[in-house]
């Protein structure tokens, strides 16, 4: 089962993180939702999320399974590099070894700011062709 991605559509530091995922993931293991898609808003109401709560990505595992899971914040980050593999992978390890809530505060604080310091687009940005099919929702 391919991991989700789902992240905030009109946020530009979050579309710069999909397209970091999609040039190094060559295997094509991922697959991305936008949080602004009904798909979205359905994962994450089984974990009981906030469809509307814009400022976290995540990472959703097994989908559709009985042990789907949902990793936000710090956790979904460092999976994510955990998969990439190579120095990505070499990153997550060493950034693991902060506890969660420092990691986490650290991406709240960015998440906050996120749109102040690198923008955010009026709408959300359509994939290329040749990746198109690797986006639910579209």
């Amino acid at each position: 089962m391919h991991p989700i991605v789902l992240y905030d559509g009109v946020c530009v530091l979050c579309n710069r993180l999909v397209q970091f995922i999609l040039r190094r993931d060559q295997a094509g293991a991922f697959r991305f939702a936008t949080l602004q898609s009904p798909a979205a808003a359905q994962m994450l109401a089984c974990h009981g999320e906030n469809p509307g709560g814009l400022e976290t990505v995540y990472v959703v595992l097994n989908h559709g399974e009985s042990k789907e899971s949902l990793l936000p914040r710090s956790d979904a980050v460092l999976f994510i590099f955990r998969q990439l593999g190579g120095i990505w992978q070499a990153g997550a390890i060493v950034l693991r070894l902060i506890p969660r809530p420092l990691r986490d505060g650290f991406y709240r604080l960015i998440a906050r700011y996120r749109h102040r310091v690198f923008g955010r687009y009026d709408a959300c940005p359509l994939p290329s062709e040749d990746t198109r099919d690797r986006f639910i929702d579209l």
